[in-house]
């Protein structure tokens, strides 16, 4: 991996020399809330330490979309929403958050719609300073060595820039005026300060690596009891979490003239109370309590146990989000001391 040194000055105009890769994408704040869109102006962008609420995994696993189109004949699918795109702006833990969603989706029998997306995207990630939710050096994703084209540090008047692909190097040489080789001593001095200014921001932390071990050991712990007492089933746990992946898929029929539908599939959540809902009106996890162990064992055990990273990667959404203050923050500190959080 190659590592070039950019001045902060150029930024605006190589993002803008980008579009030659795709359509523009990042994070642009509409009516007071940052999120992942399409970028009509590089000046609409906005690159900060803030995270947007609803993760990248929204434009590689839709909030909602048409699958497929069928008649009386058979179904073609519908791929119309492929484009070649590139992300700009992307913190260390939503690639990681991608990097988990590649996992499930690219894995045999891989979902055809998350390939297309994925392999006409390049990603851009940048440096962010934490928060005081922030876990990601808890769940060690504070960093990040793969899953981009191109990575940069600020370091204030300028950036060290991580080349991450065949296509990141593309991307320099359309504007190679811009970049340097020569990363001096007195850059990485820089770096390494910035790197320890950072870490000493970070306000929460536990031991991630004991959760796999503690959920197992307090699956029927009365912890479980007092927080399906206070959950809302909203859900808004698994909207904004990076690494959920769950959806539903609804066939929607026209019978006017002759039998035509299309197949749509939205996001789901364990969180709901339908969720495990089956045939007969038989529920497998009709009570709060089996649905929060359900998620968080996902989170801090099983996910881990079956591909060797946590599926929490420590963005802080939950934290942030849930209106009643269950969280992987609060939940971790009550399997750590066995005790429910004090009111």
């Amino acid at each position: 991996m190659r590592i070039l040194k950019m001045q902060s000055k150029f930024l605006d105009v190589f993002l803008e020399s980008l579009e030659k890769f795709g359509t523009l994408y990042g994070p642009v704040r509409r009516d007071g809330v940052l999120r992942f869109e399409k970028v009509k102006e590089i000046s609409d962008l906005e690159i900060s330490d803030d995270t947007p609420m609803i993760p990248l995994k929204k434009l590689f696993h839709p909030m909602e979309f048409t699958m497929l189109h069928f008649d009386e004949r058979g179904f073609k699918s519908d791929y119309s929403m492929f484009e070649k795109r590139v992300i700009i702006g992307v913190h260390p833990c939503d690639i990681h958050g991608i990097l988990r969603l590649d996992e499930i989706f690219m894995e045999e029998p891989s979902d055809p719609y998350y390939v297309g997306l994925r392999n006409n995207t390049a990603i851009i990630g940048f440096s962010c300073m934490p928060s005081e939710t922030s876990l990601c050096r808890t769940t060690g994703t504070d960093m990040i060595e793969e899953g981009f084209d191109l990575f940069f540090i600020n370091l204030g008047d300028f950036y060290l820039v991580w080349v991450g692909s065949s296509l990141g190097y593309d991307m320099i040489y359309q504007r190679e005026e811009f970049f340097e080789n020569n990363v001096t001593h007195e850059d990485i001095d820089q770096y390494v300060e910035w790197r320890e200014k950072r870490n000493k921001i970070f306000k929460e932390h536990f031991d991630f690596k004991s959760m796999p071990d503690l959920m197992e050991l307090s699956y029927d712990s009365e912890i479980w009891d007092y927080f399906a007492e206070k959950c809302l089933s909203c859900g808004q746990c698994s909207m904004v979490c990076p690494t959920c992946n769950c959806y539903n898929t609804v066939d929607v029929f026209d019978v006017s003239n002759k039998v035509t539908g299309q197949r749509n599939r939205a996001w789901d959540s364990c969180m709901f109370v339908d969720y495990s809902l089956v045939a007969g009106g038989h529920n497998f996890r009709g009570a709060r309590k089996d649905r929060l162990k359900l998620w968080y064992t996902h989170k801090l055990k099983s996910f881990g146990n079956e591909y060797g990273r946590p599926g929490c990667i420590g963005c802080g959404r939950c934290i942030e989000t849930c209106p009643v203050d269950i969280n992987v923050m609060t939940v971790a500190q009550a399997l750590i001391t066995g005790e429910v959080p004090k009111q």
